[in-house]
């Protein structure tokens, strides 16, 4: 299945064709990547605006371009439905994505050398919370936190110890693979007490804060920073969100102190996402997303999988596949070609090499997005079963016979923006 682009496909026939191929691969298989998602038709149109056209260097009502009687409308709309959706004091909404808007407050509130501290990226963590590769751990001194071996939580026992002993200027707190609810409040009193600024990166979890399916940040943190595509459904771009006493720092830091003009287009899209998550049908998918993920979990649970913490509390799900003896980048591979979209992943305490790790990653978001409940994730999970299986014998017609029942199962439930 593919949509008209009448423009493209005239000016550019080579692009309009891998644009259709997306189309239709996005169409026909079951996406599980839990940082991926269905963004809604509005969303995508708002996204290929005339407001691409805008330049727009500063912010609504201080800009240092004339002509944005317009653009300064479109963005306060957007800064006023994060404000309203998160309970923020203040928002800011023109970072590029999630990297920029993270380095955005190590630029606020530290100076290079400045001890910073996160959660390991083997651990669950993300790059940009003072891992070693990243420029913030280049720049900055990164101490890293883990989870304990045994149950695949984190020890707060043992971050307070860390952070006490670190005095780190800035405490992260969220990543990209971690399955259970992030305790807000054990970190903010850990960040109290070692006199450190507060960031929750919610980027993953942003839409089931807003929708109610996982407690808010905002009572504890000094600092959110969200990308606004993954669980929260909108464009690829990114917000930050603080108390007001943090405001001018954060907007400083982020113009002119890393970007200049912002993506108006992106603006728009996001001031569209935060309006359809303030609907009460946004709180159903939220809600859905963790319900499927927790049903997903048990169904792979019965079948003999190892889940790093032996499940989830929100939309993303860890899996060590090294009681089935698949690696996880093998067993990625053969799951695409068996129309299933996963990501090979390092689990806590990988003895395998980043690149070809032990475990993949999964999540609910794109198939909640499409339609699908409860009542269909025992059939993911066999799917992934006999994929896993496959790769492991090497057995392309397996393979092949799953990729045409996730595509029969796909036909019936069209995914959002796709179904024009």
């Amino acid at each position: 299945m593919t949509l008209p682009h009448p423009a493209l496909s005239a000016a550019d026939p080579e692009l309009a064709a891998l644009v259709g191929a997306e189309e239709q691969l996005q169409a026909e298989t079951l996406r599980l990547i839990p940082s991926e998602n269905y963004v809604s038709a509005a969303v995508l149109e708002a996204s290929g605006t005339v407001l691409q056209n805008k330049y727009s260097e500063g912010y609504a009502g201080r800009r240092y371009y004339e002509g944005q009687q317009v653009i300064d409308q479109v963005e306060g709309l957007a800064v006023a439905r994060a404000k309203a959706l998160f309970g923020v004091e203040h928002a800011n909404v023109q970072p590029y994505s999630g990297s920029p808007a993270n380095l955005a407050v190590y630029l606020a509130f530290a100076e290079p050398g400045d001890t910073v501290m996160g959660m390991a990226l083997p651990m669950g963590g993300h790059l940009t919370h003072g891992w070693g590769v990243s420029a913030t751990g280049k720049w900055f001194r990164g101490v890293q936190y883990g989870v304990r071996q045994d149950t695949g939580l984190i020890d707060f026992d043992e971050v307070r110890e860390l952070a006490l002993k670190e005095r780190p200027k800035i405490i992260f707190c969220g990543g990209t693979a971690l399955p259970r609810t992030i305790d807000f409040p054990a970190f903010a009193e850990i960040a109290r007490e070692c006199g450190a600024v507060l960031v929750a990166d919610v980027a993953h979890i942003a839409g089931l804060i807003a929708g109610g399916a996982h407690p808010s940040p905002v009572p504890h943190a000094d600092v959110i920073s969200t990308t606004t595509h993954k669980t929260l459904r909108g464009p690829r771009g990114a917000m930050l969100m603080s108390r007001e006493e943090h405001a001018k720092a954060l907007d400083k830091a982020v113009f002119p102190g890393l970007q200049g003009g912002p993506h108006n287009q992106t603006t728009a899209a996001i001031a569209v996402a935060l309006h359809e998550a303030s609907q009460p049908s946004f709180r159903t998918y939220a809600q859905s997303v963790v319900a499927n993920a927790r049903a997903l979990a048990e169904a792979l649970l019965d079948r003999g999988f190892d889940l790093v913490s032996g499940g989830t509390d929100n939309h993303l799900i860890l899996m060590d596949l090294t009681p089935k003896e698949v690696p996880g980048k093998v067993a990625a591979k053969a799951l695409d070609r068996a129309g299933i979209v996963v990501n090979y992943n390092t689990v806590p305490y990988d003895p395998r090499k980043p690149f070809d790790p032990s475990g993949i990653r999964i999540g609910t978001p794109s198939l909640t997005s499409r339609g699908l409940g409860t009542e269909h994730m025992a059939a993911v999970a066999d799917w992934i079963d006999r994929g896993v299986t496959a790769a492991g014998k090497e057995d392309e017609e397996a393979l092949a016979t799953i990729r045409a029942e996730v595509a029969e199962l796909m036909s019936a439930h069209p995914a959002p923006g796709l179904a024009g």
